[in-house]
Order: structure tokens, then sequence, then C-alpha cells
């Protein structure tokens, strides 16, 4: 697995609905500024499906990210499974600097994970600007 994370300088009631209501997803969940994510849904339960869509700002790509919920817990951690197999693994821990979001991933198999890596990172890195500055 990919292991990418942060610590976010925010609540944990915060952070956890930033990272989980679709009206904020979209405005984080993104890699590079020239795309953007104009859509988002998320059934946050355990058996629950997610899916976003990925777009290239000049309309040139896009792509849908989603998958299945297989565990759930409120402001502690999330895990689902990808629709191609891949798992991911979220945890939330509570610090005295703020809440670390720790993100684990299975590779795929198409680019290099350090290429995966970045991206998931840069990814996690908005996330926390768009918290902190919201």
């Amino acid at each position: 697995m990919i292991t990418v994370k942060n610590t976010i300088n925010a609540s944990i009631d915060r952070v956890w609905n930033f990272w989980t209501l679709p009206e904020h997803i979209t405005q984080w969940s993104f890699a590079s500024p020239d795309w953007h994510t104009p859509y988002a849904e998320n059934d946050l339960r355990e058996g629950g499906k997610f899916k976003s869509t990925m777009a290239a700002k000049d309309g040139s790509m896009s792509f849908d990210f989603g998958g299945e919920y297989t565990l759930v817990e409120q402001n502690k951690a999330i895990k689902y499974v990808l629709g191609d197999g891949r798992k991911v693994e979220i945890t939330f821990n509570e610090t005295p600097n703020g809440v670390e979001v720790i993100e684990s991933f299975d590779p795929e198999t198409l680019n290099p994970e350090e290429m995966q890596r970045g991206g998931w990172q840069a990814i996690l890195d908005n996330f926390k600007s768009y918290v902190e500055q919201k």
C-alpha cells in the first residue's frame, strides 16, 4: 500500500464533514489547479457507494472515481473498495496540532507509484488548504 498524510488545523467534526459531504468534496478533490471535481455523491455507510467526477477544466478529459464503503466509523476511520477492486483506508487521528489524516491505498498498475503518491498527496494537501481557509 501507498500512504499519504497531512495534519489539518481544525476540529475533528469539521474535518469529517469537509471530507464526506459532497458540497465540500467538489471544492478540494483534485490534484492540480487545471482539474476540478464538478460532481460528487456520497452514501456514507457500510455498503454505501460514492462517486466523484474528476475533469480537466478545459474539457479535454474526465473520469469517475468511485467505490463502496466497507467500514465507516464516524470521526475515526473509513475503508472502501474502488471499482477496480483496490482497497483504501483512511484514519482520522486527533492530535494536539490538529487532525492527522492518514490515507493508504493499493496502487494501480498503469502509473509509477511515485506519481500515484504525488497525486494523492496533492489532493490531501488541497483538502488541508480548503478546510483551513474556509
